[in-house]
């Protein structure tokens, strides 16, 4: 009769040449763009439909995934144990004959994060339901922050979330944060946590919703009203958020011109040049816009904004930023030289906030990195035979920062307040101003 532990490595392990054929590794560093809030398909009025398997091939999903993690990642044990892990993907597998696909998405992406590293998660499948909304998180709630112009209660944007189909905020903030990296900061936790709000197949997989294509926020307006808000989703990205409506009364500087990843402008009165760095794609290019502004402004001052940078090639980063500006002597000194950061600095560009602090004199401001910075990274991709699901795992532990807490602050800590983003004010670039301005006196 075959032992307790053979029966476990029985659920657990899958056939080594079924996975050889599936196992697909992406070849890059530290990885990148942090691909878990991106999609990749264009918006189609019509959700696709959810994979239809039978019962064998969901089971066989499962085991593949957990045999692959198991064996995969560098070290898929250093937050939740051994047997809690196995005691998750048995209970799942006790329940898959009586769930729908949306809550076996749900279930084995709780399992990758569990793992507990930003990097481990199933990506969210480019062709599932989103509505046209996006909301944040600010001081304890999530809030409205834009919602396509169709919206039939404008005044809603703003407001404070209260329900989704009648599941009160409380819950629902439980629920999303399982679904959320276990073992990295909680703000970060928050910030993904957000970003779920508006996809229907999370909210349905979670018992949210009642439907994965129809859902019904409720939500409390600035005046104090609560309003309704039934929305219809479409599939994949919604494209551009032009015309949308907006909570903001207009976007801080840092908000503006979203579809460029490395931009500068230079700031006269202050003398001080900014760049907002938030990608990595073509960064050899782009960044040809921070030579430009040292050579034909030479500011006394820069600033360099990472708040939300989600991530790519670190040695892109601190080849074609952090070392371009550390041999430049007029800005590389204590007072000059400032890095804007906070919980969606995330993978490279938090490795780049390390070395921005180790080897220049910048002063980092905002609030604290939502990643460890000694943490497991450099994501690779494993597709499940018959779902097709991509899920991800982290196959390499770095160490950004020496010893004591595993965070990364700031220098000078600065709160983003829901006041801040509604009045559009950046308290954070102006103290960095204020700083400069009592230096030039």
């Amino acid at each position: 009769m075959m032992g307790s532990l053979g029966k476990l490595r029985a659920t657990i392990l899958f056939s080594v040449a079924f996975a050889s054929a599936l196992f697909c590794q992406k070849q890059s560093r530290v990885v990148g763009a942090d691909a878990y809030l991106q999609a990749a398909a264009v918006a189609s009025p019509k959700p696709a439909p959810t994979p239809q398997l039978t019962p064998v091939q969901w089971h066989e999903d499962l085991r593949f995934l957990s045999s692959q993690l198991e064996r995969h990642h560098a070290n898929a044990f250093h937050f939740i144990s051994r047997e809690a892990f196995i005691r998750e993907v048995q209970e799942l597998d006790s329940r898959l004959d009586q769930l729908n696909p949306d809550q076996i998405f749900v279930g084995m992406d709780r399992i990758e994060s569990s793992v507990g590293d930003g990097h481990t998660y199933i990506r969210l499948p480019s062709d599932s339901p989103v509505y046209p909304v996006k909301f944040g998180y600010f001081d304890g709630h999530y809030r409205l922050l834009t919602a396509a112009d169709s919206l039939q209660s404008p005044e809603a944007v703003g407001g404070r979330l209260l329900s989704i189909d009648n599941v009160p905020v409380a819950r629902i903030h439980e629920l999303l944060l399982t679904l959320t990296p276990a073992d990295e900061m909680q703000p970060l936790r928050e910030v993904r946590a957000a970003a779920l709000l508006s996809n229907g197949l999370v909210l349905h997989g979670l018992g949210i919703a009642a439907e994965r294509v129809k859902v019904r926020y409720l939500l409390l307006t600035e005046e104090g009203k609560q309003v309704s808000v039934e929305l219809a989703a479409t599939s994949g990205v919604l494209g551009s958020e032009a015309g949308w409506i907006q909570a903001a009364a207009g976007p801080a500087l840092y908000l503006q011109h979203g579809e460029d990843g490395f931009w500068c402008t230079y700031l006269e009165d202050k003398h001080t040049g900014y760049c907002n760095f938030r990608s990595y794609k073509n960064l050899k290019t782009t960044s040809r816009a921070l030579k430009d502004l040292m050579t034909q402004q030479h500011p006394e001052n820069l600033v360099i904004d990472l708040r939300l940078n989600d991530g790519g090639d670190w040695t892109l980063g601190l080849k074609y930023v952090v070392n371009l500006i550390r041999h430049v002597g007029e800005i590389n000194r204590k007072g000059h030289l400032f890095v804007l950061i906070g919980p969606r600095t995330f993978s490279a560009a938090m490795a780049n906030a390390c070395h921005f602090r180790a080897k220049t004199k910048a002063i980092l401001v905002g609030q604290p990195i939502g990643e460890k910075p000694n943490s497991y990274q450099e994501a690779r991709d494993i597709v499940l035979p018959n779902s097709r699901w991509v899920a991800r795992y982290s196959v390499k532990f770095y160490r950004f920062a020496g010893s004591g807490e595993n965070l990364i602050r700031p220098d000078k800590e600065i709160a983003d307040t829901w006041d801040d983003y509604r009045m559009g004010r950046d308290s954070v670039l102006a103290w960095v101003l204020l700083q400069v301005s009592e230096e030039q006196k």
